[in-house]
């Protein structure tokens, strides 16, 4: 054993701790078919990034079922990996080389591809490292990557299989472009942010009708260019004789036509709209349904092409000043008015992203999204939260075709080859590269694109096990237990992820879906960087800890809601930690020399005390470990945190000094507190990974424990431990002297001073208060204990009601009377509203006849309890009456 520091200063143990970890294999899962596998896959991090708050609670939760797991002795593997991130990475190298004056066409794909591995190489472990700081236990002899070697090889078996079924297609639709990063992007890629703008109001005038017009509205009238029709709805009077009639485009003087469709709002504006098929997805939904041809007017850099007439060239918003300028001169322009819309920004660059159809690589969802609801459907795949199966559920019943194609050279490039014969142009899928075209025998030449990021990612649970490869890791890991993401990935990763499983390993890729919130500051506002209210975990580590990180962000963590941060959180945190280090330096101090292991009295050896501490561990216990394999993670690290704080260093090491006058009684006590604390340690180990093992490796233990606390089994719950009875006895006690504790505070009397007390308690308690006197005088400064069944109400005394007693005290002189009165009327009013509210409860039949047995028990039990408190309350208030008088 060594000796726990004077001080608690994790910076001294955290990393010393994890280095020893790692170097005895501790995180290492060895494939044991006794026991069960435990395997969650980690949210791959971008190798561009630098650990930020959102990452470390994402992965605190996972290291806490780890540690969990791995204590209850399943064969627990958390998988580690990176993410190759292909346009954040781009971007990054791009920005480096115009530091060097260089573009990506002035060093080529194999040069730009050489910058990109070696910028992998310098920069993309720095996060690995970060998270070994916050004490993440993965894996690390199992790290992967999206593009190492089997991940590719995985990645090209599935497009190549999903090509040949047919459940990829290349085809022209609508998809989300980034004019700056030059690249489509993902739903996931698009910020939206509520903008000011504007409602441009254009009259079309209609072909073969004299001074009439029909009036549409644009947020985007540079879009126009590309117009193919007007829509009305089929069932608008308004437009009935005008269905089928054409009007003139202005600026381009094109005939477009007048159609019918039920896309339109009869009731928005004026029930007509101008329809772009290559520049809006409804649109195009609409452009397919009537024929109408797809007029895109952009170019990939944002200005105006060739279709747009005499605005060729044009950057689009110059483009739009120069169109509604031109409108106003011929009278076409009715007129503008703001509005308010959110506008969709690249998250990499922040340029607002345009919608328009494009030549891309997609993936059919139809075939894929209904298994993908069965398995929730059919329990089997299971959503620790309803309202995020229900999230789920409705983006999948709702599911577009997956645009998975990225203009970009860092990534999986589509193993797709197309005849340069111009009289061919045939196009070949297969993994390696035709020597020439099977068709006409002409050059290929290999598709420039990528493929979407998502789409390594979505294989990650089993690709990172071997995949497409029939791997021991495979059949014993997969499907993997459980995945924890943030609730902002649903669509774009975990449902992905979840049809992926289903089409090419016959089984879901995990077992559970752990939603968690996200972290917002003390005003619960989104952490951002033009916000300057994020928070570095890093800097947090290096000031508090990082237990006290980890527990500051679990703290309040729930599956439906967002976890708020402050630095007053992380300070009690901080403050937990210092508490529990100290309990366990007095503990360890007071052991006499020569103590050895850790063996709990017979029963008839036990106080009271040590049987109410004991009983109210063994019930922690077994409460934590439910709530932990029920996903509350945050109720769990309360019930711990509570449990030390106030039960264990608050009561019970206090409970413990006056028997330190019997040598033989306080060795009784010894055994007992260290029980408990090598209990709790276990309880709060998944939590508190560093503090838990310093103290565990300095103590002595129980026969057969480990030498780490990592490693050692769970506590168990235990049957013989189970001293209820003596624990609702002793709980009058220390109900009587928190209640006294609570009063001296409020009137703020020095713990100094002694007061004498007399207690009335019902006579079968009688013995159990008089043998707890010396607890009523260290821990209530009460002495002169009077102890009876009937105590009188007598002048300046004050009155203090429990559920089971009531003590009077002599503090006559330090309160008063009439302050007393008015708050033992405040006591009675909330006693009488307590009543009612649960009264209500019971009386009401629909709760009695659905409610558990056991919660209609505990209603009955606090009726009464609650009664029996109302009485106490109206006999101090009647004896200080008579006083009065």
């Amino acid at each position: 054993m060594k000796q726990l520091e004077k001080n608690y200063s994790p910076k001294e143990f955290e990393g010393r701790i994890y280095a020893d970890w790692e170097e005895k294999g501790y995180f290492r899962a060895v494939i044991d078919k006794g026991r069960k596998p435990y395997c969650i896959v980690i949210p791959p991090p971008n190798i561009t990034g630098q650990l930020h708050i959102g990452h470390a609670l994402d992965n605190t939760l996972q290291d806490i079922l780890i540690r969990f797991k791995r204590m209850r002795g399943f064969c627990a593997l958390w998988l580690p990996g990176t993410d190759h991130a292909s346009i954040a990475t781009e971007a990054r190298i791009v920005a480096a080389m115009k530091e060097e004056g260089l573009t990506k066409d002035d060093v080529g794909r194999d040069g730009f591809l050489e910058r990109a591995w070696e910028w992998k190489r310098l920069y993309g472990g720095r996060i690995v490292e970060q998270l070994k700081k916050l004490g993440s236990s993965c894996d690390w002899e199992r790290e992967r990557f999206t593009l190492d070697e089997g991940c590719s090889k995985a990645v090209q078996k599935v497009f190549i299989d999903l090509y040949d079924s047919g459940e990829i297609y290349h085809g022209e639709r609508i998809i989300n472009w980034c004019p700056n990063c030059r690249t489509s992007i993902s739903d996931v890629e698009c910020e939206y942010e509520e903008k000011d703008g504007f409602f441009w109001h254009i009259n079309y005038p209609v072909i073969g009708e004299e001074n009439i017009a029909v009036r549409v509205a644009t947020t985007r009238p540079e879009t126009m260019l590309g117009d193919a029709a007007v829509a009305v709805h089929p069932n608008d009077k308004r437009y009935a004789r005008l269905i089928g009639k054409k009007v003139l485009l202005p600026l381009m003087n094109r005939e477009i036509p007048i159609i019918a469709d039920e896309y339109v709002d009869m009731e928005f504006g004026t029930g007509a709209v101008k329809i772009t098929p290559a520049h809006d997805p409804n649109d195009f939904e609409v452009g397919i349904r009537h024929n109408l041809p797809l007029i895109n007017v952009m170019d990939d850099g944002g200005c105006i092409n060739q279709n747009g007439g005499k605005y060729v060239g044009l950057e689009r918003y110059e483009a739009r000043k120069a169109v509604v300028r031109d409108l106003e001169q011929l009278g076409l322009l009715v007129k503008t008015e703001p509005h308010k819309h959110n506008v969709g920004g690249c998250q990499r660059c922040g340029t607002v992203v345009e919608p328009r159809a494009s030549l891309q690589w997609f993936v059919s969802m139809k075939t894929l999204a209904e298994p993908a609801m069965e398995v929730v459907r059919n329990g089997r795949l299971r959503w620790a939260s309803k309202r995020f199966e229900n999230v789920y559920m409705q983006w999948m019943e709702n599911i577009r075709d997956w645009c998975v194609s990225r203009q970009l050279w860092w990534g999986h490039r589509i193993p797709a080859y197309y005849c340069q014969n111009p009289d061919c142009g045939r196009e070949t899928v297969s993994a390696a590269a035709p020597a020439a075209c099977p068709k006409c025998g002409g050059a290929v030449k290999q598709d420039d694109d990528t493929l979407d990021t998502w789409f390594s990612s979505a294989l990650w649970p089993f690709s990172t096990l071997g995949y497409p490869d029939d791997t021991e890791e495979l059949r014993y890991f997969y499907p993997t237990s459980v995945i924890v993401p943030a609730y902002d990935i649903i669509p774009f990763w975990v449902a992905r992820m979840i049809f992926s499983g289903l089409r090419f390993m016959n089984d879901v890729p995990f077992r559970d879906v752990f939603i968690h919130g996200l972290i917002r500051d003390e005003q619960g506002r989104k952490m951002s960087k033009s916000l300057g209210n994020g928070v570095d975990p890093l800097e947090v580590i290096d000031k508090y800890g990082a237990d006290a990180l980890r527990l500051t962000m679990i703290f309040g963590v729930s599956q439906d809601s967002d976890v708020r941060w402050s630095e007053a959180k992380v300070t009690a945190a901080r403050n937990f930690a210092n508490k529990l280090w100290n309990a366990a330096r007095y503990v360890f101090m007071n052991l006499p020399d020569g103590f050895g292991g850790v063996k709990l009295p017979d029963d008839s050896a036990l106080s009271i005390e040590d049987k109410w501490v004991l009983s109210k561990y063994n019930r922690l216990v077994k409460e934590v470990t439910a709530n932990l394999d029920a996903y509350d993670l945050g109720v769990a690290a309360g019930k711990v945190h509570d449990f030390i704080w106030n039960v264990y260093c608050d009561w019970y090491i206090e409970l413990t000094k006056p028997r330190a006058a019997s040598p033989l009684d306080f060795g009784k006590s010894h055994h007992v507190l260290l029980y408990v604390m090598e209990g709790m340690l276990k309880l709060l180990h998944p939590f508190m990974p560093f503090i838990t093992e310093e103290i565990w490796r300095s103590m002595p233990h129980s026969a057969g424990e480990t030498e780490s606390v990592m490693v050692s089994r769970w506590a168990e719950y235990s049957e013989k431990l189970d001293f209820s009875e003596e624990e609702g006895r002793f709980e009058k006690v220390v109900e009587v002297i928190s209640a006294i504790r609570v009063r001296r505070s409020e009137m703020r009397v020095p713990p100094s001073k002694r007061v004498s007390a007399e207690i009335e308690v019902a006579a079968k308690d009688i013995e159990l208060f008089k043998s707890c006197a010396a607890f009523f005088e260290r821990l209530a400064g009460c002495v002169n204990l009077e102890i009876s069944e009937n105590i009188p109400v007598s002048d300046g005394k004050i009155a203090l009601v429990t559920a089971h007693a009531r003590a009077m005290l002599p503090m006559g002189e330090l309160v008063d009377r009439e302050k007393e009165l008015a708050r033992l009327g405040k006591e009675l009013e909330q006693a009488k509203r307590d009543i009612e509210f649960i009264s209500g409860k019971l009386s009401n039949e629909g709760f009695v006849a659905k409610a558990p047995p056991r919660q209609v028990e505990n209603e009955r039990a606090k009726l009464a309890k609650a009664k029996e408190k109302l009485a106490g309350i109206k006999k101090a208030i009647a004896g200080m009456s008579e006083e009065r008088r």
